[in-house]
């Protein structure tokens, strides 16, 4: 007899229930701290979550980003990546470069100054991201990220089970 066979109808209900009521919870974690970090970033360092995420991004590739790899790596449009990037083009905290075989792709990089603002906004966000986690201990950091590894695995499982989307509909 298989698991799924020995689960009663009321037990997957209310396994059901339990997953729905974890993802509320885990929603509303993500906002709060969320919410912590947007209100650190604005006053401690006059900027925005989304700027800090563009110039982290730009940090991790120093080489620089095409829009659209921006935009893919940090999951948002590239309409949001434009809006971002053209503010802290304006505030000179970096720079855009056309290639020179193809105009229309543009890189986007870090200048020294916005190299020197993410850099020791990152000392102090990573300060208080410690701070905000503080009341997990190493075994906690562990399992937490364990269980959510787990997770996304079945989520990625999930996905690549699923058919493709039809490109008539």
């Amino acid at each position: 007899m298989t698991d799924a066979a020995a689960v009663s109808p009321e037990s997957a209900d209310d396994a059901a229930t339990r997953r729905l009521r974890l993802w509320i919870r885990m929603l509303g974690v993500t906002r709060q701290v969320e919410n912590e970090l947007r209100e650190f970033l604005r006053v401690e360092h006059d900027t925005t979550l989304p700027r800090f995420d563009v110039m982290a991004a730009l940090h991790r590739w120093r080489d620089g980003l095409t829009m659209t790899e921006l935009s893919r790596t940090l999951l948002i449009s590239n309409g949001n990546a434009t809006t971002v990037v053209n503010r802290l083009v304006k505030d000179g905290l970096v720079t855009r470069i056309h290639s020179e075989e193809d105009r229309r792709r543009i890189t986007v990089r870090l200048t020294l100054e916005g190299l020197e603002m993410f850099e020791a906004a990152a000392v102090e966000h990573r300060e208080h991201v410690d701070r905000l986690f503080g009341g997990l201990d190493s075994h906690d950091l562990d399992m937490m990220r364990d269980l959510l590894r787990r997770l996304r695995a079945g989520l990625s499982a999930n996905d690549a089970a699923m058919p493709p989307d039809d490109p008539q509909s």
